[in-house]
C-alpha cells in the first residue's frame, strides 16, 4: 500500500506491506460535493437562518451593529460570507452604523494586506474596520465565568445594539470544534479571561477533546461569554481542503452553530484503529509551519496509538517551533511529570500563555514516544522531547527499532486535524 502525506505544500509518500495496515482514518468531508456554488450556499443559508429571524429583520431598528470577523490565521472564506451579511444587515436598517470587530483572541493583528487578502481591498477601503487587541482595547466586566475567572469583554461589543459573527466550524481539539461562540471568547476577551479559559483545571477535562462539546468546561465558558455579549446571529462555513465552503449554517448562536457541527460529525467522525505506529500530519501547509500547531495533529494519533506506542508526525515545520513560552516550558525541564505537576497546581490568575499546549503535548507523550519528520533543527526537536527524522523511511525504522518489533502495525491519518477520532466499538 502506497500512502500519501501532506508535507508543507507538497506530499511524502511511503510504501507499507498490507499486512500491517490497520487502517486509514480520514474525514468524509475530501470526498463531500454539495452540488452548489459559494455563492449559492451562502443565499440559501440566510434565506432559512436555525433558529432565528431572518438578519434583515433582527437589524430594524438596530444603530449600532458589530460585525465580528476572523483573524488572518483562520481560514474562513470571509470573501463569501461577510458581503451578503452586511447587505442583508443594512436592508434591515440602511441607516446602521457597522463596525467589522477582527477577533484576534491574542494573536497580533493583522496587517493591511493580510485584511485586504482576506476581505477584498474594496471592502476595506469601505468599511469601518477596528482590530481587537487583548490587552489595549476598552473592556468591560460582565461577570464571572462557570469555570472560574472575569470575563473580560471588548466594549464596542458591549455597546452594541446588535452582534453578529461570521466563522467556520472545525474539530478543535479542546473547544470540540471551532465556530460560533469563539468569535467572543477568545475572540474579543482580554488576555486575562482567555488565559482563565485555558488554564490547566480544565483542559484537563476529559471532555475537554476533539469534537466533544457536551460537559466540555471550555465549551461551557464560551458559550457563557457569547450570551453575555449578546451574540444574536452567526453565519459558520464548513469548508473542504481547498479551504471552499461546502455547508454554511446561519442563524441562533447555539442552534446554527449545533446543525454546522452535525453536519461536520458525520463526515469526520472515524473509528479508531489501535495500532503499534500511528503516522499523523498536520493537514501540510499553512497548518504544518511550526511545531506548535503540530501538537493539534497529534492528538488525532493520540486516540488511536496503543499505550507505549510510537507516534510518527509529520509537519514540515519550516518556522521552528511556532512559541517561545511552549518552547521553552518543555525545553528548560527534562522532567515533563513535574512539569504537568507544576501547570496543575497553578491557579486561574497563574495561568502562562502556551501552557494549554504544552499541557496537551505533554499528554500526548505520556501515552506515546514521538518521530517527528520535519525541517526544523535536530536540536529544537530534541529539546521537545522528540526524535528527529529526515524522511518517512527513517522514521519507521526507528519506531521499528524503539518497538523491537519489524512487523509493528500501523495507522494512517493522512489529516489529523480534519478528523474525530473516537475509540473502537
Amino acid at each position: 500500500m502506497r500512502l500519501q502525506f501532506p508535507y508543507g505544500r507538497k506530499t511524502l509518500s511511503l510504501d507499507i506491506p498490507d499486512e500491517r495496515v490497520r487502517g486509514v482514518l480520514s474525514s468524509g468531508l475530501e470526498r463531500y460535493d454539495s452540488g452548489m456554488e459559494p455563492s449559492v450556499l451562502m443565499e440559501r443559508a440566510l434565506a432559512n437562518p436555525v433558529g432565528s429571524p431572518p438578519l434583515s429583520e433582527l437589524a430594524r431598528g438596530k444603530r449600532n451593529i458589530v460585525l465580528l470577523a476572523s483573524d488572518h490565521t483562520r481560514p474562513v472564506p470571509s470573501r463569501v460570507l461577510v458581503p451578503p451579511m452586511l447587505r442583508e444587515l443594512r436592508r434591515g436598517n440602511p441607516d446602521a452604523e457597522i463596525t467589522i470587530l477582527i477577533a484576534t483572541g491574542c494573536h497580533r493583528g493583522p496587517t493591511k494586506a493580510e485584511l485586504s487578502d482576506k476581505f477584498g481591498a474594496e471592502l476595506v477601503a469601505q468599511e469601518h474596520i477596528v482590530v481587537h487587541d487583548c490587552d489595549k482595547s476598552e473592556f468591560v466586566n460582565v461577570g464571572t465565568l462557570p469555570g472560574g475567572g472575569d470575563c473580560f469583554l471588548n466594549r464596542l461589543v458591549i455597546d452594541a445594539d446588535l452582534v453578529v459573527a461570521e466563522g467556520f466550524i472545525e474539530p478543535h481539539f479542546f473547544a470540540g470544534y471551532s465556530g460560533s461562540r469563539k468569535s467572543v471568547l477568545p475572540g474579543v476577551a482580554s488576555r486575562q479571561t482567555v488565559l482563565a479559559n485555558h488554564r490547566a483545571e480544565l483542559i484537563a477535562s476529559p471532555a475537554a477533546r476533539t469534537g466533544i462539546l457536551e460537559g466540555n468546561p471550555i465549551h461551557a465558558d464560551m458559550v457563557w461569554a457569547a450570551r453575555k455579549a449578546g451574540l444574536a446571529f452567526i453565519v459558520n462555513a464548513v469548508i473542504n481542503a481547498e479551504k471552499e465552503p461546502v455547508y454554511i449554517a446561519a442563524g441562533d448562536m447555539e442552534k446554527a452553530h449545533a446543525a454546522g457541527c452535525a453536519f461536520l460529525s458525520g463526515l469526520c467522525r472515524v473509528q479508531a484503529k489501535p495500532a503499534d505506529i500511528v503516522i499523523a500530519t498536520n493537514g501540510g501547509y499553512p497548518l504544518d509551519q511550526n511545531i506548535y500547531q503540530a501538537v493539534k495533529g497529534m492528538t488525532a494519533a493520540e486516540a488511536t496509538v496503543r499505550k507505549d506506542g510510537v507516534i510518527i508526525m509529520v509537519a514540515r515545520s519550516e518556522d521552528g517551533h511556532g512559541g517561545e513560552a511552549f518552547y521553552r516550558q518543555l525545553a528548560e525541564e527534562p522532567d515533563i511529570e513535574k512539569t504537568l505537576t507544576s501547570f496543575l497546581r497553578r491557579g486561574r490568575e497563574e495561568t502562562e500563555p502556551d501552557q494549554w499546549q504544552t499541557q496537551i503535548f505533554i499528554r500526548v507523550l505520556q501515552k506515546a514516544s514521538v518521530i517527528y519528520v520535519s525541517d526544523a533543527p535536530d536540536a529544537m526537536v530534541h529539546a521537545l522531547h522528540m526524535t528527529p527524522a529526515h524522511s518517512l523511511e527513517e522514521a519507521l525504522r526507528l519506531a521499528e527499532e524503539r518497538l523491537h518489533n519489524p512487523q509493528a502495525s500501523i495507522t494512517a491519518i493522512p489529516d489529523g486535524v480534519s478528523v474525530v477520532v473516537e475509540p473502537e466499538k
